[in-house]
C-alpha cells in the first residue's frame, strides 16, 4: 500500500498473510487453508490511532496478534520504528525480538480472563517490568504505584486480587500493565466491548488522555463503529481477511466508498433520536475464509454487484486523497454515510 504521509510512520505492514491449515484424517493431511489474514498492507503514524473494524471472524484480532508476533504470520513483513529506523519484526530472532517487545504491548478484550486470578494487582502490573529486568525493589514498587495512579486506581488496592474489582477497574489494571514498559505502540483488541456503556466512555477517555500524555500510538480493534469514531484518526474496514476500505475517520463516516462500509454505518445509532437511519440488512452469510467466493469476496451480499464482481477481483486504489478502497464501482456509487 502506498500513502505513508511522512517520516513519522511507526508501523508499516506489507502483504501480511496468516493461513491456518485445515487438517483431516489420522495423519493430519492438510486439505486446505483458512485465510484469516489475506494480503493486508497498512501503516500507522506515530501518535495516531488507526481504528480497525469489521464483523466477528473478519480477521481483526489475528492481524493484531500477527503484528506483535504473538502468532507467527505465514507471509509478509511488519516494519516497526526502533532506534530511529524501521525494523522488520518478522526477520528478528527471539533475542532480538525480546529487545523490541517492550515497545509493543496489547490490551485484551476480556478484562476477566486476561488477568491471572492468583496474582495480586501489584504483581500483575509489575510483571512486564520484572520479565524485562527493567526495575526491581523500591523502584519497581514506586513505578507500580505511579501506574495505578495514572489509570485511576487507588494505591490501597495494590494487594487485592482481580476478583475484587469491577469490569472497568480490571480493564484499568490491564491498561496499567500495558503501560509498564513505556511502549510506543499498543494494540487494543476490543478493549471496551465487554463493558457497560457508561464504563466504555470512561475507558475511552482514559486511553485518549494517556495517548496525549505519552504520545502513544494505537491500533484500536472493534466491531462497534460508534466507538471507533470517537477515538480514531483513520479507520480501516476489514472483510474476510482483507482491508477493503481505509480513510480518515470523518471522510469514511460521511462519504463511504464501499457497500460493506455503508451497511456497517447504517447500524450506527444517530445522535438525534428523531432521525431514523434506514438499516441496510445484508443478505446471506459472511464468506467462508477457507473457501472465499471468486472475484470480489463481498459480491454475494452486495446490492450493487454486477457480473464483473463475480469474476474479477477489484484492485486497491486511491479514489480520493488518503481514501483507499477495493471496489470496481467505488468512483461511480454514491453511498450513504452518517450525517
Amino acid at each position: 500500500m502506498s500513502g505513508q504521509s511522512n517520516s513519522n510512520v511507526i508501523l508499516e505492514v506489507k502483504n501480511l498473510k496468516k493461513y491456518f491449515p485445515i487438517q483431516k484424517g489420522f495423519f493430519k493431511k492438510t486439505i486446505g487453508y483458512i485465510k484469516a489474514v489475506d494480503d493486508v498492507s497498512i501503516y500507522i503514524n506515530e501518535g495516531e490511532t488507526l481504528g480497525l473494524v469489521g464483523e466477528s471472524g473478519s480477521g481483526k484480532t489475528t492481524l493484531g496478534r500477527c503484528i506483535l508476533r504473538a502468532i507467527e504470520p505465514t507471509e509478509g513483513e511488519v516494519y516497526f520504528r526502533y532506534d530511529g529506523r524501521l525494523v522488520n519484526l518478522i526477520g528478528l530472532n527471539n533475542k532480538e525480538m525480546h529487545a523490541v517487545r517492550r515497545n509493543l504491548q496489547m490490551i485484551f478484550q476480556d478484562p476477566y480472563s486476561s488477568l491471572d486470578p492468583r496474582m495480586i494487582v501489584s504483581d500483575i502490573i509489575a510483571e512486564p517490568l520484572s520479565a524485562n529486568k527493567v526495575l526491581r525493589g523500591k523502584a519497581l514498587r514506586d513505578r507500580v504505584r505511579e501506574l495505578m495512579d495514572l489509570v485511576g486506581l487507588e494505591k490501597t488496592q495494590m494487594r487485592r486480587y482481580p476478583h475484587a474489582f469491577s469490569g472497568g477497574q480490571r480493564q484499568r489494571i490491564g491498561i496499567a500493565r500495558s503501560l509498564a514498559t513505556q511502549p510506543k505502540l499498543i494494540v487494543a483488541d476490543e478493549p471496551v466491548s465487554a463493558l457497560d456503556v457508561s464504563i466504555q466512555a470512561q475507558i475511552l477517555n482514559l486511553l485518549q488522555d494517556l495517548q496525549k500524555k505519552f504520545n502513544l500510538t494505537y491500533l484500536f480493534i472493534a466491531h462497534d463503529l460508534s466507538v471507533v469514531e470517537h477515538i480514531s484518526d483513520r479507520v480501516a474496514v476489514m472483510y474476510v481477511g482483507k482491508i477493503i476500505e481505509l480513510a480518515e475517520t470523518e471522510e469514511l463516516y460521511i462519504r463511504p466508498k464501499h457497500p460493506y462500509t455503508e451497511a456497517l454505518l447504517s447500524a450506527v445509532p444517530h445522535i438525534d433520536p428523531e432521525t431514523k437511519m434506514k438499516r441496510i440488512v445484508l443478505p446471506g452469510e459472511v464468506a467462508n475464509p477457507a473457501d472465499p467466493p471468486s472475484g470480489c469476496y463481498f459480491h454475494p451480499r452486495c446490492n450493487y454487484a454486477k457480473n464483473i464482481c463475480k469474476t474479477d477481483a477489484p484492485k486497491w486504489e486511491e479514489v480520493k486523497p488518503k481514501h483507499y478502497v477495493v471496489c470496481h464501482f467505488a468512483k461511480e456509487l454514491t453511498l450513504k454515510g452518517v450525517d
